[in-house]
């Protein structure tokens, strides 16, 4: 059978026309097969890393074993070294060295590690008619109403007087018990159910139960609270007061599992933004020797501003560049000016159950791939770095030449809403910069849903900014 002959029409919308695909359509059996296979391996860092502390031990523990080593100040680097610099266990930087000095600039990757959670207050433990309940404070952008009545874990440290530090984890094992925030029921809930969605659940009501049976052989108030702390001082070694010296997180009791009959989505707490961190530190651990050096942020703090000594606004960053540039005998701000970094956060999905709040031309959609965000910020772009056309040239060639699916995206309407992420701390370095990133559907909630497809084709992005030249 003759091929049919492009009408004219035919040939001119072809060359002229952007026209986006589902990436299934143009899937390889090769990348599909490569797919699966990185998503399973996505999916153990999601359920080993549930606070960022977890998602430091893992990645330094994998990047030991491809052969990175902590950077020292004043350590000799040649083309291929691998270090890494843990900033105070809860932020990780890394790099491999390239062959080109770094008066030529590096090629980095920035994420974030940190994801909406429920931390405990500095006196947490309280009982009130007969049962034990911590207090909580929300951390980050939550929707208070999704997280009562859903399973709940606690993990983090304790760090005592003496300078020891007591990880805890309860509720991930296999005989674990769990936690839960109450909630009203509907026969009660009459009044309840007439407030806004941001107002039926206030914050000092997100108290996590976690007891009711009280100390046997007491005979004083607050039994109850008494056995829970008996419980804790025999398996950790702490006493009450050693709350206030502790960063304990409750977070969902979710493991990561494929969604849907063709298991074609990864549904799990936490994918905003480890999604994005995962697939760029995934894609250092395959670089050798890259012609400009590889640096990889896995940052704390940016759902709460990107503040404090472990947030994208720290002078740590900063200190362990100028480290690997003085190894060079190369000026910091020379390195930054020459420099790129894919800010890869993750973007808005489109859902079509709220279209309201989409510019459905703008958006990103599950199955397209990468979504690119030239800016993000609220309203008038407040809060974005805004990159630049010529930036945004740049990666769309590097994208391509890669094999990378990627689309366009905004974060909804203009005036919906918004949201930020650490582009704009980079670009103040003089670090040119564009935000990049997985659609995510249910994005803070405490379940998130993301393709597989856009996953893996985060990380080939990410692999193609590492080794542009």
């Amino acid at each position: 059978m003759e091929d049919k002959v492009k009408t004219p029409g035919e040939l001119r919308r072809e060359a002229l026309c952007y026209a986006p695909k589902n990436g299934y359509d143009r899937l390889s059996q090769e990348d599909e097969a490569a797919m699966q296979d990185y998503c399973e391996h996505y999916k153990h860092f999601l359920d080993v890393g549930k606070t960022e502390r977890e998602c430091v031990d893992e990645a330094i523990r994998q990047a030991e074993e491809h052969g990175f080593r902590p950077l020292e100040r004043g350590m000799e680097l040649k083309p291929g070294d691998k270090v890494y610099r843990s900033n105070r266990g809860k932020g990780l930087m890394l790099a491999v060295i390239g062959k080109k000095s770094l008066a030529e600039g590096v090629n980095i990757g920035a994420a974030h590690i940190d994801s909406p959670r429920l931390d405990l207050k500095p006196n947490p433990l309280y009982e009130d008619s007969e049962m034990a309940f911590l207090k909580t404070h929300y951390y980050g952008g939550i929707r208070k109403y999704q997280w009562v009545t859903i399973p709940l874990e606690l993990r983090g440290v304790v760090a005592l007087k003496d300078g020891s530090v007591v990880k805890v984890s309860v509720g991930g094992g296999e005989n674990d018990p769990m936690f839960t925030v109450d909630d009203l029921l509907p026969h009660l809930g009459v009044e309840q159910s007439k407030k806004p969605l941001s107002e039926a659940i206030p914050a000092e009501s997100l108290n996590i139960l976690v007891g009711s049976r009280p100390f046997k052989d007491d005979e004083g108030s607050d039994r109850v609270k008494l056995a829970v702390l008996d419980l804790l001082n025999q398996k950790y070694g702490i006493v009450e007061e050693d709350f206030i010296s502790a960063e304990l997180e409750a977070v969902p009791a979710f493991r990561a599992c494929d969604i849907g009959f063709d298991r074609s989505l990864i549904g799990s707490y936490g994918h905003d933004d480890r999604v994005c961190a995962y697939a760029e530190f995934a894609a250092l651990l395959e670089i050798e020797v890259p012609t400009r050096t590889a640096v990889c942020i896995l940052a704390d703090k940016e759902e709460i501003g990107s503040e404090g000594v472990s947030g994208m606004q720290s002078a740590a960053f900063d200190t362990f560049m100028s480290d690997l540039c003085d190894a060079q005998k190369v000026p910091l701000k020379a390195c930054y000016e020459k420099s790129f970094c894919l800010s890869a956060d993750v973007t808005a999905a489109y859902d079509p159950n709220f279209p309201d709040v989409y510019e459905k031309r703008n958006s990103a959609r599950v199955n397209y791939g990468m979504g690119l965000s030239k800016y993000t910020g609220a309203r008038g772009k407040s809060g974005s770095s805004d990159a630049s056309a010529e930036v945004v040239a740049y990666v769309r060639r590097v994208l391509d030449e890669g094999g990378v699916f990627w689309q366009m995206a905004e974060l909804g309407k203009v005036d919906a809403g918004g949201g930020g992420t650490v582009a704009c701390y980079m670009a103040n370095r003089d670090i040119d910069t564009i935000d990049a990133g997985v659609p995510v559907l249910s994005m803070h909630a405490p379940f998130e849903t993301v393709a597989k497809l856009d996953c893996y084709m985060t990380y080939k992005g990410m692999k193609a900014i590492y080794l542009a030249e």
